[in-house]
């Protein structure tokens, strides 16, 4: 391997030291139409090999643009391949560097067919073995399907650039207009997991690693917590509004990983450990904290078609992989506009199905409001969660009790329509009177909520539990 070359600095710098082992260093180009010459491109233009991530097993692929532009041909993709099966026979996450002009032209359709059995590899391989892509230079066309079939993905903020249609091939547009390709887009719409420099993409990714078991078969390495299990949380009521504070406050060590943190605000996923066990998270929040401490933004408490998107693949990843999910519910309803209402049925129904399918210990803490459809959806006991757990100012109900209220007793006068609403809110939108019907399992002051939550899924975690036979679902 070129220690001198960008791809395999990359590699270097994202493995413990001294652990790479290269492996198809000698392979090359085979001769085409176009080539003159037995090539003897190094590596033909990616270095493939294992090493050590924290001390666990991880399969890389680095593309070198420094040759042949990193393009990808036969040869080329066989050592992807290859690497998958390793992978795949070791139960290994993989990762893949990506700095890459596309296909390789000289070799047609041989090239063509090369691509698509690496994404024949990488179907093979979900829900088998994570996969985590970043993308360090170009990666367009046939290149962006390979980059999103991965589980996760990485963007360098500065010269990435991630496209199917290039910008300017996109009509009425060109790229000092809208770059679309630019890692700042494909963040805000969710195609990636996050962006930054390269050091912070490299060290992400040996973050998720960390966290995230290494195949189907495994669980997550467990830590030995250092943080007290029955650890108060004085304040937290405080974050209901900003639930990604809300759940790095639960956490052990206050560490939360965020995924998608840019795309659908409303919706906050990623993965936390509790007493040293990996949890992934999915709530609602309809506000942002900056850094400074003040609100930068502000959301309706309802589900949005991107929001129910982004917790559907979330859910899908951490019931394949066999790790427990926390919900964080405060929310009154739907999006209601037009744009929304195209998306918005089948978005509900997808991460309904997600919650309802997923077998892993599921547990969920109501913070605020938990009205009607949009309450069931966010891993309700109904769609079955494990144990649900509510703040003792929460609201579980149908709707809000003066809407309620306004249309079961239309056409009374305004007072008569004031105290129905108030006998409304106590007898059925009151956490107690959902509680007697068994809907809420606990009742916990907001400071003591992590130790609760941890104890829910410390008694859950044997749990097993069968689905009817069948191929797979179709929602």
């Amino acid at each position: 391997m070129s220690t001198t070359s960008k791809a395999g600095q990359r590699i270097l710098s994202l493995l413990d030291e001294n652990s790479f082992i290269e492996i198809g260093a000698l392979v090359t180009a085979r001769n085409t139409d176009f080539t003159t010459k037995q090539s003897a491109d190094a590596s033909d233009g990616v270095i493939t090999g294992y090493g050590l991530i924290d001390g666990k097993l991880v399969y890389v692929f680095s593309q070198d643009a420094s040759v042949l532009n990193g393009t990808v041909g036969e040869m080329h993709a066989r050592k992807i391949a290859n690497l998958y099966d390793l992978a795949l026979k070791m139960g290994a996450p993989i990762i893949g560097l990506i700095d890459s002009a596309g296909l390789r032209l000289e070799e047609s359709t041989d090239a063509l067919s090369a691509m698509a059995s690496i994404y024949a590899k990488q179907s093979d391989a979900s829900g088998v073995i994570p996969q985590i892509a970043a993308v360090f230079g170009n990666c367009g066309g046939g290149l962006a399907i390979m980059e999103s079939m991965a589980d996760f993905t990485f963007m360098e903020e500065k010269n990435a650039k991630l496209f199917v249609n290039a910008p300017n091939a996109l009509d009425g547009n060109y790229t000092a207009k809208c770059d679309t390709a630019s890692a700042s887009f494909m963040n805000e719409a969710g195609v990636v997991s996050g962006i930054g420099e390269e050091g912070y993409v490299l060290s992400s990714i040996r973050e998720l690693i960390s966290i995230l078991p290494s195949d189907n078969d495994s669980y997550a390495d467990e830590d030995e917590a250092a943080d007290d299990l029955n650890r108060s949380v004085a304040g937290i009521e405080g974050c209901v509004g900003d639930t990604a504070v809300l759940i790095s406050q639960i956490a052990d060590d206050n560490n939360f990983v965020e995924i998608k943190g840019a795309f659908a605000k409303s919706m906050v996923t990623g993965f936390i450990r509790l007493n040293g066990r990996t949890v992934g998270v999915v709530a609602n929040r309809t506000e942002v904290i900056g850094e400074d401490g003040k609100v930068s933004e502000k959301f309706d408490p309802v589900l949005c078609p991107c929001g129910c998107a982004k917790a559907t693949d979330f859910v899908n990843f951490c019931d394949a992989f066999s790790i427990p999910i926390l919900t964080i519910t405060n929310t009154t309803g739907f999006k209601a506009t037009v744009e929304a209402e195209k998306k918005m049925a089948k978005a509900a129904a997808k991460l309904t199905f997600a919650f309802a399918n997923a077998t892993v210990a599921k547990v969920n803490v109501i913070v605020g409001k938990a009205y009607g459809s949009a309450y069931t959806v966010m891993n309700s006991k109904a769609i079955g969660c494990d144990i649900t757990i509510a703040w003792p100012n929460a609201e579980i109900g149908t709707m809000d009790a003066k809407l309620a209220a306004k249309i079961m007793f239309d056409g009374e006068a305004q007072d008569v329509i004031d105290e129905k609403a108030k006998e409304y809110a106590a007898l059925q939108n009151n956490v107690v009177s959902a509680a007697k019907r068994g809907y809420v399992d606990e009742i916990v002051e907001p400071a003591d909520t992590r130790k609760y939550v941890i104890g829910a899924f410390e008694m859950l975690f044997t749990k097993y539990e069968d689905r009817p036979a069948k191929k797979h679902g179709t929602v």
